[in-house]
């Protein structure tokens, strides 16, 4: 089938899109009706900085935790950050450490008025959940220490070689969503001072690992725990030699980790257990629809798709235009960026001609074939991680993908505005009660 103008692709999507009239007013009986039967359901961003993508994930959210057996929240977080949160949501025993949550580097993904509204939700949710077993938790998927490790790197190399420690600054920055130049892994110059500070390096991040670890066995409720601390230090060293180095297989070792945590998470809540998943769009959508799969490249999404099949169900989002929170570098400050309108033959520009403010867009039972035909051919796509790079926005923050195919419905928001971050506020103290967040 010839693909038509695009004037006729965004006539189309404007006959078919289902409207947002209201985030918290939306009538969502349609979606859970796609839905379905399905044991996952991820819900992606296409920034890690737009509240109106939080906000909408959480509407869905709590849809799916009272009225659908969803008792698995999981988020593209650090998991001793979230174990936290959990213990806050379930009303356990607080973690007596002082320590922050979410202090590292993106600081502001999940310290954030957004998600803390999702977590008080969830608490009090929860109070009204006579037996602890059938509350709804809220886990981590990601390493311990992930970009904290990286830090970690950076501020060692520093001291053993400063040049080392700017090719280490930039391939961290590959880690992130915010990078599309696989190449890029494998072709950052090395010094003799990088390879030789190998050795040192992953040792003190792997006994870093290993501190992280051996505190929280003291403080978590759950046999569960030990197999993930065990699966995390069995991975560390592969995975950090991988990270140091800047290879591909550091992505897809993330990726693999992220879906085997999952897996471990609904096996623990039993066969009747269902999960909910936040996460970046690149890493819910099946990157065998993308430009990834010929640099063999995978991603959670994908092994998502393999393994559950029609059983997962996976949400992107996008958006044209606004404001969103991001760094211009790695482990930089976060700042209100204005975001630039959408390029010309991307996704984002067909959705920003239909003219409408927010829909939900069904793709695997469409109402029409002809746009799941149209939305499946390759065209671009922006994703924004925590770094954005307005003046290389061509190279640095959009891929070729096929809609259709990478997810089975999309949420779109033409003008967004900037998360709400609680380290931006004048003071932390004045949330009305800190914990989990604070010291």
């Amino acid at each position: 089938m010839n693909s038509v103008l695009s004037g006729g692709v965004a006539q189309l999507i404007r006959e078919v899109q289902v409207p947002i009239d209201g985030i918290e007013t939306a009538d969502l009986s349609g979606f859970i009706e796609r839905v379905g039967d399905a044991r996952v359901v991820l819900l992606g961003t296409s920034t890690q900085g737009t509240s109106e993508f939080y906000r909408w994930r959480a509407r869905l959210t709590r849809e799916l935790v009272m009225h659908h057996g969803f008792t698995i929240i999981a988020a593209e977080a650090d998991w001793a950050d979230v174990a936290r949160i959990d213990r806050h949501v379930r009303h356990l025993p607080k973690d007596q450490r002082t320590w922050r949550a979410f202090d590292a580097f993106p600081q502001w993904q999940w310290r954030n008025y957004e998600t803390v509204d999702l977590v008080e939700w969830l608490r009090a949710h929860n109070a009204e959940v006579r037996s602890p077993s059938g509350r709804t938790g809220f886990f981590g998927l990601d390493f311990y220490g992930l970009f904290g490790g990286a830090a970690e790197v950076i501020r060692a190399l520093q001291r053993l070689d400063p040049s080392s420690a700017e090719v280490a600054r930039a391939r961290y920055g590959l880690l992130t969503q915010s990078q599309f130049d696989p190449a890029a892994y494998g072709h950052a110059p090395l010094t003799s001072g990088y390879e030789a500070a190998e050795g040192e390096i992953v040792h003190q991040l792997e006994e870093l690992l290993a501190r992280r670890v051996e505190q929280g066995r003291h403080d978590r409720d759950r046999s569960f725990d030990a197999v993930a601390n065990a699966r995390v230090l069995a991975a560390a060293g592969r995975y950090y030699r991988a990270m140091y180095y800047g290879s591909v297989e550091s992505w897809n070792l993330r990726e693999q980790h992220l879906f085997d945590t999952l897996l471990c998470l609904l096996s623990a809540g039993g066969s009747a257990s269902r999960a909910v998943v936040w996460a970046h769009n690149t890493h819910v959508g099946d990157a065998a629809a993308t430009e990834h799969v010929g640099c063999d490249e995978s991603n959670f999404g994908h092994l998502c798709r393999r393994h559950f099949g029609a059983r997962v169900y996976s949400v992107g989002f996008g958006t044209d235009h606004g404001t969103v929170l991001a760094a211009r570098g790695w482990n930089g400050e976060s700042e209100r960026m204005r975001l630039k309108p959408a390029q010309a033959g991307s996704f984002e520009q067909l959705f920003h001609d239909t003219g409408a403010p927010a829909f939900m867009l069904p793709l695997r039972t469409p109402r029409r074939l002809a746009l799941r035909e149209e939305l499946s051919q390759r065209r671009l796509e922006r994703a924004i991680g925590p770094i954005y790079r307005p003046g290389t926005e061509s190279m640095s923050h959009y891929l070729e993908a096929s809609l259709a195919t990478q997810f089975d419905e999309y949420v779109w928001f033409d003008e967004t505005k900037a998360l709400c971050p609680l380290a931006n506020q004048p003071s932390i103290d004045d949330v009305p009660d800190t914990w989990p967040f604070g010291i």
